[in-house]
């Protein structure tokens, strides 16, 4: 074979997509999936009470747009998520639906330090380079500061340092004093940045796929057809003599010429490397751990939050609460109707862990109940979860991430190859490093580097910005985004206001709530 792929576990299967263009331009892959199916920590599940739902990874979103041309590829269609009734943020015992991407913020002190958060965090980010964050001006300082510490620094007010910890906790599932301040600042700039990371119309969170995510990967494999060997975890990879010598958990062999192993850095230790690896590879792959989270799905006999005039969208802000962030799961034909809750904050999710479901949902349906003010949220008809820190294939979800001080010691080696092994897996990617889309780009790219390597490419070829998807280019001729650009120039212009009155105040405690 000329190319071997070695995925013990991926999103969208970033082994897939390389292995995928790797025999498209006439090569010969063979993936190594560790578990008994492909999808990685995307994971669709079809049942007669749920039809299909999305126990991983599900959203997308504009710029992601290898995922969305996977999906095309396949005649996979996407829905929008619904937002078109009100959300509501939960906040001190009280609801208060609300408009648009964040919150309002009524008091004006609160609502000036809400805007100048986000806007010192875009700020920040600008200046973070997306392929190389360690090489940012301040990047040893801020690495060295943790996100809790960088909110305390920049936030005036109890209620924005609330908000702010659920902003961590619901994009990497990680407490703020657990993740490096550059490396969250560099997560939420090559998502698009604070507006696009947590949005669901023009964001992260706008679109789902009609049957479900893990389609993509099952097409790719059957594409790849019997180059697929599911059941296969990676014990061994020798390259010290001609060929690379593969050896899996049931004792198959297999060699290569290349290997790609496309996994979270952290399941690199289930690998036993030969020669031994590199000391700072070594020392980074024990030093980023995975998020923690347990997606929960309930499903009700009707929409009943549609018609109390709220959307399904709750962002709450309660202490030991086991949901931070719901979404409507209802399917796009009306059917089935569901809330989705997930990002749910680390530490609550990790007391969780020892909760049976049965006693997670009660505590799920309670806080619905009086986030909606509705007695139906007690009872729901259906439940599906997810504890994705106990799969051993993953360790957690959804990506990994740096604590204080890593990215700048040990971050360069995070996709730099050893010898003929590349490294491929989402936590490698530079535009949506942690989502379906950042799991394609790194696929791609690792496939891109065999190819630049076999002298088959240039090196300039290897890394490739991707076109514009026939979705939002059809929505931009449609003008359909004119409303959502015009949102964010307003929210700018808001932050640039905020900029001006802290410069010339010092408020130094809450004067009010939101509300």
């Amino acid at each position: 074979m000329d190319a071997l792929t070695v995925s013990l576990f991926l999103p969208v299967s970033a082994g897939l997509s390389a292995a995928k263009l790797l025999q498209e331009s006439g090569l010969s892959p063979v993936v190594l999936e560790a578990r008994d199916r492909v999808g990685g920590r995307t994971f669709t599940v079809r049942n007669k009470e749920t039809k299909w739902v999305d126990l991983g990874g599900a959203y997308v979103g504009p710029t992601q747009n290898r995922i969305l041309r996977l999906a095309a590829e396949y005649g996979i269609k996407t829905y929008k998520v619904n937002e078109k009734e009100n959300l509501v943020h939960y906040t001190n015992g009280k609801s208060y639906p609300f408009k648009g991407s964040f919150p309002p913020m009524w008091n004006p002190i609160i609502m000036l330090d809400f805007n100048n958060l986000f806007r010192t965090m875009d700020e920040m980010g600008e200046e973070i380079p997306k392929e190389a964050p360690w090489r940012a001006p301040h990047a040893e300082e801020w690495d060295k500061m943790s996100m809790q510490q960088l909110v305390d620094k920049i936030c005036w007010t109890s209620t924005v340092r609330r908000f702010a910890t659920l902003f961590v906790n619901v994009n990497v599932t990680s407490e703020p004093h657990e993740v490096s301040a550059l490396w969250f600042l560099w997560y939420v700039k090559q998502c698009g940045g604070t507006m696009r990371i947590f949005s669901t119309d023009n964001g992260g969170q706008e679109r789902k796929f009609v049957g479900g995510s893990s389609q993509i990967s099952e097409c790719m494999a059957q594409e790849l057809g019997e180059r697929v060997k599911l059941q296969s975890p990676v014990y061994r990879i020798d390259q010290s003599g001609d060929m690379v010598v593969v050896e899996t958990l049931d004792k198959q062999t297999y060699m290569a010429r290349y290997v790609i192993v496309a996994t979270p850095p952290g399941l690199n230790l289930k690998m036993h490397f030969t020669p031994e690896l590199p000391p700072l590879r070594n020392q980074l792959i024990h030093r980023v751990p995975m998020g923690s989270v347990i997606k929960c799905m309930v499903y009700y006999r009707e929409n009943f939050w549609r018609k109390k005039g709220f959307c399904g969208t709750m962002v709450i802000e309660e202490e030991g609460a086991p949901i931070g962030l719901t979404l409507d799961d209802t399917k796009p034909d009306g059917t089935v109707p569901a809330i989705m809750g997930a990002g749910v904050p680390a530490a609550a999710g990790r007391r969780s862990y020892k909760l049976f479901s049965c006693f997670r949902l009660k505590r799920i349906c309670d806080i619905y109940s009086r986030v909606l003010g509705s007695e139906e949220a007690l009872h729901p008809v259906h439940y599906e979860e997810k504890n994705w820190c106990e799969e051993e294939y993953s360790g957690g979800c959804y990506t990994a991430y740096f604590p204080p001080g890593i990215l700048t010691q040990y971050g360069r080696v995070l996709r730099e190859p050893v010898g003929r092994l590349y490294f491929a897996g989402t936590e490698t990617a530079t535009e949506w490093s942690g989502y379906m889309e950042g799991a394609v780009q790194a696929g791609e790219r690792a496939a891109r580097e065999i190819m630049c390597a076999m002298g088959k490419i240039h090196q300039s070829q290897v890394w490739q910005d991707e076109p514009e998807s026939q979705v939002r280019r059809e929505e931009r001729s449609s003008g359909r985004l004119q409303s959502e650009m015009l949102d964010f120039r307003t929210l700018k212009k808001s932050y640039r206001t905020a900029n001006e009155y802290f410069s010339k105040t010092n408020p130094t405690q809450d004067s009010g709530e939101t509300g």
